[in-house]
C-alpha cells in the first residue's frame, strides 16, 4: 500500500509547463538586457567624469544609483532566466525569494512613507538641499536637477531663496562669482514664442521683491511641486506599483509549476506532488501531460496503485 511504500527522491520526474517556462524567459531576459543598458550607463558615466568629485555625496550621484540598480537587476534576471530555460528549481527558488524581499521591501516603503509622511518629506527636502550645494560640482547632478525644475516649473527645495547655500549662487557679499545671488536657468519662466534659451535670466533675482522676482522666475519650492503631482496622480501612480506587483507576486507560483511526480504506476495512474498544490494528487500518465485530479474525489484510487 501507499503508506507502506513511500515513494523514493531518486524516481522523482520533474514535468514543467512549456508555455510557463519560455513566458518567464521571455520577461527575464527583457530586463535582463534593460539591466545591462543601465549597468553600462552608469560605468560609462563613472568613467567619463572626475570620480573624486563625487565621493563626498555618492548617495546623490544618479551613475552610482544607475549602476546600483542594475546590478540588482542583473542578478534577479539572470536567476530567472538561466533557472526557467535550464529548470534548475535552486536558481529559480533563488528567484523565487528575491522577488518576495523586493516586493516586502516596496510594500514596507510605501507603508512606511505613508505613517511618516512628514519625516519622509523633511528626508527628500534634506537630499535636494544637499542637490543644490553641489550642484556645479557634477555635470549629470546639474542636468538632474534642471530637467525637475523645468519639468514640475519649480525653482528650489521651498522656495528659490534655497539657492543661497550654493557656494556660486550665495548672496553674500564676499562671494566674488559671477552668479552670485542668481539661480540657473531652468528655474525662469520661458515663453513658447522663445527659440533661444537665456541661460542668465536668473541673474540677481534673489535680490528682488518677492512680488516682482514672480514675473521672471517659478518661486514655489519643488518639493510642494512634487507632493501636489503625486496627489494629482494617485490613480496611475497605484495602477502603475499594481502592475509592478502583480508579475513579482505571480512570479511567486512559478515554481509550483515545476510539478514533482513519480515514476508512473502500471495501470493509468501516477502519484504527484505539487509544490503549491495539495501534497498528493493522482494524474493521467500519458505524454506531455500531467492533469491533477484531487485525492480525495478519487480516494480509492489509492488501492490500485500497489
Amino acid at each position: 500500500y501507499l503508506k507502506k511504500r513511500p515513494f523514493s527522491s531518486r524516481r522523482l520526474i520533474f514535468f514543467v509547463s512549456p508555455c510557463i517556462k519560455y513566458l518567464l524567459f521571455f520577461f527575464n531576459f527583457i530586463f535582463w538586457v534593460i539591466s545591462m543598458v543601465l549597468m553600462s550607463v552608469g560605468v560609462y558615466a563613472r568613467i567619463e567624469k572626475h570620480a573624486e568629485a563625487a565621493l563626498a555625496y555618492l548617495s546623490l550621484d544618479p551613475a552610482i544609483l544607475l549602476l546600483v540598480v542594475g546590478v540588482l537587476m542583473f542578478f534577479l534576471t539572470f536567476c530567472g532566466c538561466v533557472g526557467s530555460l535550464r529548470e534548475n528549481i535552486c536558481l529559480l527558488q533563488t528567484f523565487c525569494i528575491s522577488l518576495i524581499v523586493v516586493f516586502l521591501l516596496q510594500l514596507a516603503t510605501g507603508v512606511l512613507g505613508f505613517i511618516f509622511s512628514n519625516k519622509a518629506r523633511a528626508k527628500v527636502t534634506g537630499m535636494v538641499n544637499d542637490a543644490i550645494v553641489h550642484y556645479r560640482d557634477d555635470l549629470d547632478l546639474q542636468n538632474l536637477i534642471d530637467f525637475g525644475q523645468k519639468e514640475f516649473s519649480c525653482c528650489g527645495a521651498i522656495s528659490h531663496k534655497d539657492w543661497t547655500q550654493n557656494i556660486y549662487f550665495n548672496c553674500s557679499t564676499l562671494n566674488p562669482s559671477q552668479e552670485r545671488c542668481s539661480v540657473p536657468y531652468s528655474c525662469c519662466l520661458v515663453s513658447k514664442n522663445e527659440s533661444i534659451i537665456n541661460t542668465k535670466c536668473g541673474h540677481g533675482m534673489q535680490d528682488m521683491k518677492e512680488s516682482e522676482v514672480s514675473i521672471f522666475i517659478n518661486t514655489s519650492g519643488c518639493i510642494d511641486k512634487l507632493v501636489d503631482w503625486i496627489h494629482s496622480n494617485l490613480f496611475l501612480l497605484g495602477g502603475v506599483v499594481l502592475g509592478l506587483a502583480i508579475p513579482q507576486v505571480r512570479s511567486r507560483c512559478v515554481p509550483g509549476a515545476f510539478q514533482v511526480c513519480s515514476r508512473c504506476v502500471p495501470g493509468v495512474f501516477q502519484v504527484c506532488s505539487c509544490q503549491s498544490c495539495a501534497p498528493l494528487q493522482l494524474t493521467s500518465c500519458l505524454p506531455n501531460t500531467c492533469n491533477l485530479s484531487d485525492l480525495e474525489t478519487h480516494s480509492h484510487w489509492l488501492d490500485r496503485v500497489y
